[in-house]
């Protein structure tokens, strides 16, 4: 799952990247409003962390920019404490949730979670295809002969795969969702991951496949 963090308290910004990435989330951080609206007119993200007092824009000005171009990506808003009048017009103008600074690391990960469970309306914490079945929750992955505890970039190929199983899903996708734009990652980063899940599937007796369209990009399939 991939999120955009707009914070320019780098300090802060840093260690929130640290933790949401040890969560297993991708983040790109952008440190002012107008990298924030460039970065989040892309619609790559599941969700968008806006901080209200940024230069360039602030984070209002953002948020109203990004819903008048359509954009539906669930925005979560932090605030100041004292900042009520903030609140009230953020949720006015499309914010989906706010949360007052300091918070606990923990209420920010549940409000991410409520969020993107509300964009989709309904998203179970156990993806099911063959005899897999990838638990969102614990990062296991499962099969007929055992699990696998995965790691983050491996979770979230998985993941991809299995929430778009039988379906196409380029280099450029993995890389844009699970490493970012401004990742210095080579593109055969992929191809590695893929040889690492590969080998699980093998392990687990799996009754799936990747399937590989060179030059293109990975499917999960049923074995004929």
């Amino acid at each position: 799952m991939r999120l955009l963090l707009a914070e320019d308290e780098k300090e802060l910004s840093n260690a929130l990247v640290a933790i949401l990435k040890h969560n297993h989330y991708s983040v790109d951080a952008v440190y002012n409003g107008s990298d924030a609206l460039d970065y989040g007119l892309s619609g790559n993200y599941d969700a968008i962390i806006l901080d209200i007092m940024m230069p360039k824009k602030n984070g209002l000005e953002v948020l109203r920019e990004l819903r008048a171009q359509g954009m539906e990506t669930p925005i979560l808003m932090l605030t100041a404490k004292s900042q009520v009048d903030d609140r009230i017009l953020g949720l006015d103008t499309g914010a989906d949730d706010y949360l007052s600074k300091p918070f606990a690391m923990g209420e920010l990960l549940a409000r991410i979670r409520a969020m993107t469970r509300r964009k989709s309306e309904f998203s179970p914490d156990i993806l099911e295809y063959g005899n897999l079945t990838l638990n969102k929750a614990s990062f296991e992955l499962a099969g007929a002969k055992g699990s696998f505890r995965l790691g983050s970039k491996e979770f979230q190929m998985m993941e991809m795969m299995m929430s778009n199983a039988g379906r196409l899903i380029s280099t450029d996708q993995f890389m844009e969702r699970i490493w970012g734009y401004d990742s210095e990652a080579e593109i055969n980063v992929v191809w590695v991951y893929i040889s690492y899940l590969r080998k699980k599937l093998t392990a687990l007796n799996a009754n799936v496949q990747i399937k590989a369209t060179r030059g293109v990009g990975y499917m999960l399939e049923e074995n004929q």
